[in-house]
């Protein structure tokens, strides 16, 4: 069985910080910043890259579409 490895890129400017992502993210990757984007808002980010597995759950349902998800085959 193939492994595969993930990530996802935040636009931090139009993260509104709501933190619907993080409770979605079965991995617990996702939290919320110390700092504040421009806005004012604690943006979502990767706390926990490594266990990051590309299901995109947090990418559905963030209701900005603020989170862009990459998955990579991993050669074994």
């Amino acid at each position: 069985m193939a492994k595969f490895r993930g990530a996802i890129v935040v636009d931090t400017e139009h993260c509104k910080g709501c933190g619907v992502c993080v409770p979605a993210c079965p991995s617990q990757v996702i939290g919320l910043a110390e700092e504040v984007n421009s806005k004012g808002y604690h943006y979502s980010f990767m706390a926990n890259p490594e266990a990051c597995t590309g299901c995109a759950n947090c990418s559905i349902v963030c209701p900005d579409g603020v989170i862009t998800v990459y998955k990579v085959k991993l050669e074994v």
